[in-house]
């Protein structure tokens, strides 16, 4: 009787015909619902072993993890896979979060079995990244967190040791992103006015940024499609990012789903707009209509931005700052206009108003008591609250 190739939880083995190792599973057609056999070759036999590992993985299959265990690598890869593959998470934020995982798997920690690894060595391991910023250890922090979680939720470990893990304190200062002040943006949008395009490249794209509060990598993704002029709108749905190996890429959705928004394009800013697209129809090899394209490369890259608004600021004597700062000096212009926190979150694509709220505390506490007077002249207005009268007094002294 001839040996079975495989089981429910997969196999390999090796084809001296073919001088290839398979890898063989079942799957379920999604038409009958009945178990077929899958295969697939490989040059070797690591190779093979790897494949189906995360077959096995995705697919979910109890009987292939509680005979040969899963590494927390292994975990992290699979969720990030499943949630790729299921459009739960752009391209964008699937590399943002393949560069978080890359410096976690630098740890031999990430080899071992998941039911093996105990709370004390998870501490252990995210206390290492104190010297990192606050923001950094929160995403290293709920990689973990949501790693156990999905074991735990599906019978793969029997307890969650994160519940016992407390995320560390950065030991680095919080950088609070600085806006301009009134006279530095207007000494700022003085000088651009002053320069040509050929003399300042970026110059459009300092005001969008001042002008409509997009990212960054927002801006020097829009292209001719994204802009409607006869409604003088812009569509923000794509961005440029980085890859694992640090390439520039253009992603085709948004830093979030809020990402995705419709802009009103100021009337102070609609001639500048149709500038810089007559001015991107005459640079070579922009196939994608790009509106910032650079001479020589397929994309403009955010350090090249940046050294050119450094070289501005040190020319005017204003104190340095990143293009983050435009936009955060938009969305301090709009505050000081009195845009409510919801309409500030709808136009920085935020994904909730707590987000809003939290980045421009000081703004807001700025003028809070500006807007708490109002509510008073609106009571004293109204005579809502009758003043005691002479009785009255007397009664209290």
């Amino acid at each position: 009787m001839a040996r079975k190739k495989g089981s429910d939880e997969g196999s390999v083995y090796y084809r001296s015909d073919r001088d290839k190792w398979i890898a063989q599973y079942y799957d379920v057609d999604p038409v009958t619902l009945e178990s077929i056999k899958k295969r697939k070759s490989f040059d070797t036999k690591k190779e093979a072993k790897e494949y189906l590992q995360a077959i096995m993985y995705q697919n979910q299959n109890e009987t292939y993890i509680e005979k040969h265990g899963i590494t927390l690598k292994d975990l992290m890869t699979t969720i990030l896979d499943n949630k790729y593959n299921s459009n739960m998470i752009s391209e964008a934020q699937y590399e943002r979060v393949q560069r978080t995982q890359k410096g976690i798997f630098k740890s031999d920690l990430v080899n071992k079995d998941i039911e093996d690894i105990k709370p004390e060595e998870l501490q252990s391991f995210v206390n290492e990244y104190k010297d990192l910023s606050d923001s950094s250890i929160k995403k290293i922090f709920e990689q973990l967190n949501q790693a156990y979680r999905y074991a735990y939720e599906r019978g793969y470990v029997s307890r969650n040791p994160m519940a016992q893990v407390l995320r560390p304190k950065s030991n680095k200062q919080e950088k609070l992103v600085r806006a301009m002040t009134l006279d530095e943006e207007n000494q700022f949008i003085k000088y651009l006015q002053s320069k040509t395009i050929k003399e300042c490249p970026y110059r459009n794209e300092f005001l969008i940024q001042l002008f409509m509060g997009l990212r960054i990598g927002e801006c020097l993704a829009l292209s001719h499609s994204d802009i409607d002029l006869e409604h003088r709108k812009i569509y923000v749905h794509k961005t440029l990012t980085r890859d694992v190996n640090g390439q520039t890429i253009l992603s085709n959705s948004p830093k979030t789903q809020a990402g995705n928004r419709y802009i009103p394009i100021p009337d102070v800013l609609y001639p500048y707009i149709i500038e810089q697209m007559n001015y991107s129809n005459t640079q070579e090899n922009n196939e994608n209509k790009l509106l910032f394209k650079p001479p020589y490369n397929k994309y403009t890259t955010l350090e090249n931005v940046n050294r050119a608004l450094v070289k501005i600021l040190n020319e005017l004597g204003i104190e340095h700052m990143t293009s983050h700062s435009l936009r955060h000096t938009y969305a301090t212009r709009a505050i000081e206009a009195g845009v409510t926190p919801v309409v500030l979150q709808k136009l920085m694509g935020h994904t909730d108003v707590s987000i809003t709220l939290n980045t421009y505390t000081s703004v807001f506490d700025k003028y809070k008591e500006t807007e708490l007077e109002k509510v008073n002249q609106y009571y004293m207005n109204n005579n809502l609250l009758k003043q005691p009268n002479e009785d009255d007094k007397e009664l209290n002294r």
